[in-house]
C-alpha cells in the first residue's frame, strides 16, 4: 500500500519549507516558556488544518480555544479561505506566524507539526490520511473518511503501519443517539437483533455546465484525484456529487450507521451479506452479520434507529466513552498525547463506511451481495468487485 505521489514535488515543497525555516530567527517568548493558563510550547500538540472551511473552520475554532495546541498553519484550495483562516489564527495569539498553504503536501511535510484536522471534499480523504500518516502526522478527519470500499482498508493500513492516531469525525455516534446506545447496553430488553437506518438519497452525475474560475480558487487542486470537469459553483457543494462523495447515503450515513453499529455492539464487524428488496418500487436492505444480528436500511414501518429485542434481560455492559475533555476532537488530542486508541479509531470508522458504501453498490446493482470482509471481496462476484474502488487522475494514486 503506497501513495505513489510524485516524489520529486515532495522533495520540493520540503526543501522551501526547510529553507523558509532557516530564514527565520529563533526566538523564545514567553508564551513558549508557558504561563499559568497554558503549557509551555514543548508540552503543546503542533496542529495545522486541510480544509479549512465550514466544519473545518469550527474545528480550528475548537483546536484554538485549547491550551495544549498550538496552531501553526492552514491549507485550502480556495485563497480566500485559507487567507481568513490564517487572519483568524493570527488574531487569537497576536502575531502573524500561520502558514497558509494552497496545497496538503507542504503541510504533511513539514516536521514541526503533529498532527493535522481534514475536513476537506471525501474524494480527498484517502490520499490526505495516507500521505499524513506516511510523514509521521496523527490525524482527525471528518466523517465520511471514504469514497470507496478499497479506501478504508488503506487507511487501516496506514496508521498500523506506522503507528499514527486517526479518528473519524463523527460526533453523532455517541452524542446525538446516547438514549439508544444506553438503552441496548443496558441488557435491560435482552440482546439487540436487528435494528433500523434510514439515509438516502445517493449521490448523482453531475452534468453542471462550465462557469469561469473565479480568481484565487485552485480548481485542479481541488478536483484532485476525481474526473477532469469544468469549474461550476454548484461542484463546491460536493456532497451530491458522485465524482466526490456519496451522498446522504455516506454523509449522514456516517453518523447514523455508525449509531446503530455501536448501539447493538457490531461496530467491530463489517456485515456478510446484504440482501436488497424491492417492494412495490420501495427499495431497501437488510444486512446479515456473522453473530445473526440484522441491520436494516430503510425497512418499511420502522422508524429511525428502531431496535427489536430478545425480551430476555442479561447483563449490562459499561458504554465506551471519550477521553479527555473537548467532545470527539477532544479524544482525539488526548490521544495523540497518550497514544491510545481514540474513539472513533479509523478502523471503527471504516467498519461503518464499508456498511455505507456496500448499500450503495447492492442498490446500484439492484441486488443482493455477499460480502468477505477478510478477503475484501465479493466472492465470485466479478461485476460487483469492480466497483470496490475507482479510477483516479494522476499523479494522486493510491
Amino acid at each position: 500500500m503506497r501513495s505513489r505521489i510524485r516524489a520529486a514535488n515532495r522533495r520540493e515543497f520540503l526543501k522551501a519549507a526547510t529553507a523558509t525555516a532557516m530564514a527565520c530567527p529563533c526566538i523564545v517568548t514567553s508564551a513558549a516558556l508557558g504561563t499559568a493558563d497554558r503549557a509551555p510550547a514543548s508540552e503543546r500538540i503542533v496542529v495545522g488544518g486541510i480544509g479549512i472551511g465550514g466544519r473545518g473552520g469550527h474545528d480550528m475554532k475548537t483546536c484554538l480555544g485549547r491550551d495544549d495546541v498550538q496552531y501553526v498553519a492552514v491549507c485550502d484550495a480556495r485563497e480566500s479561505a485559507r487567507k481568513r483562516a490564517k487572519g483568524r489564527v493570527d488574531s487569537w495569539y497576536g502575531n502573524e506566524d500561520c502558514t497558509a498553504y494552497n496545497d496538503f503536501r507542504e503541510i504533511t511535510g513539514r516536521n514541526d507539526i503533529d498532527a493535522v484536522h481534514i475536513a476537506t471534499p471525501d474524494h480527498w480523504h484517502a490520499i490526505m490520511i495516507i500521505e499524513a500518516c506516511r510523514n509521521g502526522k496523527d490525524v482527525f478527519c471528518q466523517k465520511p473518511e471514504t469514497l470507496t470500499l478499497r479506501e478504508g482498508w488503506l487507511m487501516v493500513n496506514a496508521a498500523r503501519r506506522y503507528g499514527r492516531v486517526v479518528s473519524g469525525g463523527s460526533q453523532r455516534v455517541l452524542e446525538d443517539h446516547r438514549r439508544v446506545v444506553n438503552a441496548c447496553w443496558s441488557g435491560a430488553k435482552g440482546a439487540a437483533k436487528s435494528i433500523n437506518v434510514r439515509a438516502l438519497p445517493l449521490s448523482q452525475p453531475c452534468n453542471l455546465p462550465a462557469q469561469e474560475i473565479p480568481r484565487g480558487v485552485d480548481w485542479e487542486m481541488w478536483l484532485g484525484p476525481a474526473p477532469w470537469a469544468p469549474f461550476n459553483r454548484g461542484r463546491l457543494n460536493f456532497r451530491p456529487w458522485r465524482d466526490y462523495s456519496g451522498g446522504v447515503m455516506t454523509d449522514i450515513g456516517a453518523h447514523l450507521f455508525g449509531a446503530a453499529t455501536f448501539a447493538v455492539d457490531i461496530r467491530e464487524l463489517q456485515p456478510v451479506e446484504v440482501i436488497y428488496n424491492d417492494e412495490e418500487g420501495h427499495e431497501f436492505l437488510t444486512y446479515r452479520y456473522r453473530n445473526g444480528v440484522l441491520l436494516h436500511h430503510g425497512y418499511p414501518d420502522q422508524k429511525l434507529l428502531h431496535v427489536v429485542y430478545s425480551g430476555d434481560p442479561k447483563p449490562a455492559k459499561e458504554v465506551p466513552v471519550y477521553k479527555g475533555k473537548g467532545g470527539i476532537l477532544g479524544d482525539f488530542l488526548h490521544c495523540v498525547k497518550t497514544r491510545e486508541k481514540p474513539f472513533r479509531d479509523i478502523e471503527l470508522a471504516i467498519n461503518t463506511m464499508a456498511v455505507c458504501h456496500l448499500g450503495m453498490i447492492a442498490y446500484q446493482l439492484k441486488r443482493s451481495l455477499k460480502w468477505d470482509a477478510a478477503n475484501r471481496e465479493f466472492p465470485g462476484d466479478d461485476e460487483a468487485n469492480r466497483l470496490v474502488d475507482r479510477a483516479r487522475r494522476e499523479p494522486w494514486v493510491l
